[in-house]
């Protein structure tokens, strides 16, 4: 299983079965394995917490006044703010409105330093808590291109709704699925893409993303920073 954070990529083997071990070796190797882990996927949760703090005191906003605007309550923000409560994609991108800023934006905020390549082990990843869909930021950040480059896997059978970005001019993508089958529900029509299809679309409304296929899809969006 590969971990990566800002700068950093990790691949770590699973836990290993005790019931399975003869070689205490092998149990405690299993065991750091596991605390590697579990340290790894805690450090992420903070960087999120702290790039949304950090973001929030930027744009001048208190946290009773993002919980009115996201109707997302006080506490739980504060949890989040602190990395002691995992948001999923649905409520991050309901608290990135009122602070205007989209998912991508935000992920490669908080990103590494300007780099013109961005390798694969340098890419941020994260897996959304609740769908399981894993979004990794593709394109190198830091520079003042209008555009961001994001790599995209749904899940069999997962449904991820994304409340409407409100900026002006809207903010718009392209989605374009590179495997699989994929629903997709935006600017009031509904359309079903097949493998090669790209659809146009903006964010000033709902979204929604929908695997139907027995089959995990994947597809990219190219998206026009605001």
């Amino acid at each position: 299983m590969r971990f990566n954070t800002p700068g950093k990529s990790c691949e770590i083997s699973a836990p290993v079965s005790l019931k399975s071990v003869t070689n205490p070796l092998d149990s405690t190797i299993g065991i750091y394995n596991s605390l590697i882990m579990e340290n790894l996927a805690e450090d992420f949760e903070k960087s999120i917490g702290l790039s949304l703090k950090t973001l929030r005191q930027n744009r001048t906003m208190t946290l009773d006044q993002l919980a009115t605007a996201s109707g997302v309550s006080r506490a739980m923000i504060s949890k989040i703010e602190r990395g002691e409560a995992s948001p999923t994609a649905a409520l991050l991108a309901r608290l990135l409105g009122p602070l205007k800023e989209t998912l991508s934006g935000f992920f490669a905020n908080a990103s590494e330093a300007p780099s013109p390549m961005r390798r694969l082990a340098e890419q941020p990843v994260w897996r959304d808590p609740e769908t399981g869909y894993v979004r990794r930021a593709v394109s190198p950040a830091g520079f003042a291109i209008a555009t961001d480059l994001v790599d995209v896997t749904l899940p069999t059978g997962a449904r991820a709704a994304m409340p409407p970005v409100l900026a002006d001019p809207a903010v718009e993508q392209y989605v374009w699925l590179l495997e699989g089958r994929l629903i997709m529900e935006c600017d009031g029509a509904r359309h079903e893409l097949e493998t090669g299809d790209c659809l146009h679309m903006t964010l000033n409304q709902g979204t929604v993303f929908e695997n139907p296929a027995s089959a995990p899809c994947r597809y990219a969006v190219i998206l026009r920073k605001s």
